[in-house]
């Protein structure tokens, strides 16, 4: 949420030539630093705002960047008709933060693709997985600092995610694994395809996301779709997200839940499938991709009347 002048210019032009009165839908990641070409325009559009999480709360912000995006983000959303959220936390916390009418926000949850049935292999080591870009808000220097004192155990970690989003954190991420003796039990895999990622779901034996921070967590939620147990943390939706008896949740920057949760789940076949099991049968009441855009569209019907 840092675009140049001109990527700006080139927005509010292009809202600009939507037909008056038109619905227009602008994600929050956008919308948040749109305050003051919101203020030219929203008289002639009927604003919807997707929000994922709040901008201000991303973690590695100075305060003075904090405070900008706090001050943007709650300047639009004062012009938004209706907002949508992807999780009951985070509407709470739009509500709260920026002072909003409960009235003016609906959660509607991100869907689940359900995989087909397949075999999981077995493997003498285990594989552990996490995806997520990589930025300081999903807490993989936790994650490794988790993992440092467990290397007596068989177990590697393969990362999907972005590397150019913060490439400060992903250089920081290569030399605490240096320091800490596991960059050959590490992959980073950067971005990967939309079609390749089942494929990494399929091979894992345990996910894992330390995040310090999500809206929803849909990387949690597919996991357990691939029957995977899960060690998460974080505040926002995490633990909400996590169901109780299919995933093992560590509570915010708990580096020694997270050490204790992994020590169990790599060393422990038994509990590895109970919370496998359970997983698989949480992901069936989880709405897919129809559900969730039913609920969307029927939502923006409803705003429009």
């Amino acid at each position: 949420p840092f675009p140049t002048e001109e990527t700006l210019r080139q927005a509010e032009y292009r809202l600009s030539s939507v037909p008056e009165g038109s619905l227009v839908v602008v994600d929050g990641l956008a919308l948040g630093v749109m305050a003051e070409a919101m203020e030219r325009l929203h008289e002639r559009i009927s604003l919807v705002a997707l929000v994922h999480h709040p901008l201000c709360l991303e973690n590695g912000l100075s305060k003075e960047q904090a405070d900008a995006l706090f001050q943007s983000e709650k300047s639009v959303l004062a012009f938004a008709r209706h907002i949508i959220v992807t999780s009951p936390a985070t509407g709470t916390q739009v509500e709260d933060l920026f002072a909003i009418a409960p009235n003016r926000i609906t959660a509607v949850l991100p869907g689940t693709d359900k995989p087909a049935p397949f075999e999981r292999s077995r493997h003498d080591t285990i594989r552990l997985l996490s995806v997520g870009t990589l930025l300081p808000r999903k807490g993989y220097d936790l994650l490794l600092t988790a993992l440092a004192s467990l290397k007596a155990l068989e177990w590697h970690l393969d990362i999907v995610g972005g590397l150019e989003a913060d490439p400060a954190c992903y250089q920081a991420l290569l030399k605490q694994a240096r320091e800490l003796d596991l960059l050959d039990r590490i992959t980073f895999h950067g971005a990967v395809p939309a079609q390749d990622l089942g494929g990494f779901y399929r091979a894992a034996d345990i996910f894992v996301l330390a995040s310090r921070y999500e809206g929803y967590g849909m990387a949690y939620t597919e996991a357990l779709a691939y029957g995977l147990p899960v060690i998460g943390s974080g505040g926002g939706a995490v633990k909400e997200t996590l169901p109780e008896g299919a995933a093992i949740y560590c509570g915010v920057e708990d580096v020694e839940a997270l050490h204790r949760a992994l020590e169990t789940l790599i060393s422990d076949r038994g509990e590895r499938d109970r919370l496998s099991t359970e997983a698989r049968r949480a992901a069936e009441l989880l709405p897919d991709w129809t559900d969730a855009a039913q609920q969307f569209a029927n939502l923006l019907q409803d705003t429009c009347r």
